[in-house]
């Protein structure tokens, strides 16, 4: 109902209210029971703040004539978002899905879109497409038709890195890039009948001073067998570490930009388990090269913690709310989950608890701004 409503009710379109949403729809069966509705209340709170003060959002018909095929459907849809034609790309969305696009090949259609810019929208529009995709998966897919052309105002509207400076200088990144993409071809090809052996060895390579030394890497993967969502793994694995090494002096809005890049890795990572293409895979490497830019903020990097697997699991996990209610406890946090997870902690639980306690700070959250008014 929340998920309905939002798409119906927020002028924009897709926005952070029903991604916020759609992550406590996945977070609800991880919890305890009595966090559970803590949850749902959250999400429809954001998805509430979202579309306060605004009027109902039209449908829009689809393509005029019918009998599109989705293959045709897709090359419209990115030329509509390549020329930011917002409604030419929502009605596109509107056909496929009356057409019967199945599930796959609406994935394929908007990330193809997502990618073909790069990092487009400071990777929210990959992100927001991968939402989408997973709260039609928990709702219903027969929701698709209200739910996956609010993507499209988003898509056409984005900002696109290669018109940023960050990408173009000191190093061009996009030029780069850009000839990485024409080796995709032979190195997928190569590393057709290869097995990979260990990714780890990448990862160091993802987070070190070269953006070339990387996207040569990457390359070198793929010819040596290591399958595109393999890849795709990795560059979320060095995300995460960068977010993981992030040290506390750092302002809050760096604090933002290295959880975009996770997110747009993570959304890549999704979106080429649910439609494997070429097109998909050109976002690893934006994402890469996302992580890379990170690394600016992240000076000087903060120790990943090496716990040696003793004391309690129990105990470790019941210090964690309490350590949790004290300021500048970010690090002491980090070792506490480490430590439990070492000692052969339940990860369930871990995540449960965790949970629990982003519930009772949004909580603390809302309570102060509703006693400001």
């Amino acid at each position: 109902a929340g998920l309905v409503f939002g798409v119906r009710y927020r002028r924009g379109g897709w926005g952070q209210g029903l991604t916020i949403h759609t992550c406590m729809m996945n977070l609800v069966s991880h919890l305890d029971l009595e966090d559970r509705p803590r949850a749902l209340y959250h999400g429809l709170s954001a998805v509430a703040g979202d579309s306060a003060g605004n009027a109902p959002r039209f449908a829009i018909d689809p393509l005029p004539g019918g009998g599109i095929d989705p293959n045709t459907l897709k090359r419209w849809f990115r030329r509509f978002v390549h020329v930011r034609d917002g409604e030419g790309a929502e009605r596109c969305l509107v056909s496929a899905v009356r057409a019967g696009a199945t599930r796959q090949q609406m994935a394929d259609m908007l990330f193809a879109a997502a990618t073909d810019h790069h990092y487009l929208g400071g990777g929210h529009v990959a992100d927001f497409a991968n939402k989408a995709l997973e709260a039609l998966d928990q709702a219903g897919w027969e929701h698709a038709e209200a739910v996956l052309p609010s993507l499209a105002p988003f898509f056409a509207s984005a900002g696109r890195s290669e018109e940023s400076n960050s990408w173009r200088n000191p190093i061009d990144l996009v030029g780069l890039l850009h000839a990485a993409f024409e080796k995709l071809p032979a190195a997928l090809t190569a590393g057709k009948v290869k097995r990979y052996g260990d990714g780890a060895k990448l990862i160091p390579v993802i987070l070190s001073e070269s953006a070339t030394d990387a996207v040569e890497a990457m390359l070198a993967a793929l010819t040596e067998g290591c399958k595109p969502e393999e890849l795709a793994a990795l560059v979320s694995h060095a995300a995460a570490m960068r977010v993981a090494q992030f040290h506390t002096s750092n302002e809050f809005g760096d604090w933002d930009t290295a959880l975009h890049t996770f997110t747009f890795a993570n959304a890549i990572e999704q979106g080429l388990h649910r439609a494997p293409s070429l097109e998909i895979l050109r976002g690893v490497f934006d994402a890469a090269m996302s992580v890379h830019l990170d690394r600016f903020l992240n000076i000087p990097a903060t120790r990943v913690p090496t716990p040696d697997g003793s004391g309690s699991p129990e105990e470790l996990l019941e210090a964690l709310m309490p350590l949790l209610d004290g300021q500048q406890q970010v690090n002491p946090a980090g070792e506490l989950a480490a430590a439990y997870l070492a000692a052969g902690g339940d990860a369930n639980r871990l995540i449960a608890r965790l949970g629990r306690a982003l519930l009772r700070s949004e909580e603390r959250r809302v309570g102060k701004e509703c006693r400001s008014r």
